[in-house]
């Protein structure tokens, strides 16, 4: 078997400064004189006519966080009740399991939008206050809750 490359993936190279009959005749797609029309012109990457070049008005300096920011995925009391079952414990490993946070997630959060009446234990993840309070008023538990803003052990801190 030979392999080939898809019809219409290979295109013939165009011809040009062959004549006012072939459409690309004379300038050859050039235009008329100019910096451009030369052979060997044009400018560098960049170059934008002798106007401060935006690589250099924009600030490229100081510390930025954002490598080590902590994303936080919002689940909401709501949510628990819809896909979890009565006596269900609640992880980061079974949210993901249910698709309820990518997979790629590392931190959750419960958040208290909607209602709750299934006795759920929740473990690993960070409650927010009202949501403590609906998950444990329905009879449910919170096992070592993280917090989202504390310290982390991943990234150096010192």
């Amino acid at each position: 078997m030979e392999l080939k490359a898809p019809i219409g993936a290979t295109r013939k190279r165009k011809t040009k400064g062959r004549g006012a009959g072939s459409g690309n005749g004379k300038t050859a797609g050039r235009g008329h004189k100019g910096q451009n029309a030369r052979s060997g012109g044009g400018v560098r990457a960049g170059f934008e006519g002798g106007q401060m070049p935006l690589y250099r008005r924009v600030a490229r300096r100081g510390f930025s966080n954002y490598p080590f920011k902590r994303e936080v995925i919002p689940v909401s009391v709501a949510t628990l009740e819809r896909h979890f079952e009565s006596g269900d414990s609640v992880t980061l490993e079974t949210l993901k399991a249910k698709r309820l946070v990518r997979r790629n997630a590392r931190y959750a959060k419960v958040l208290s939008d909607g209602k709750l009446e299934k006795k759920l234990t929740v473990s690993g993840i960070a409650v927010s206050a009202a949501a403590r309070e609906k998950i444990e008023a329905a009879g449910g538990t919170i096992v070592t809750a993280e917090k989202a803003n504390e310290p982390r052990e991943d990234v150096n801190n010192g």
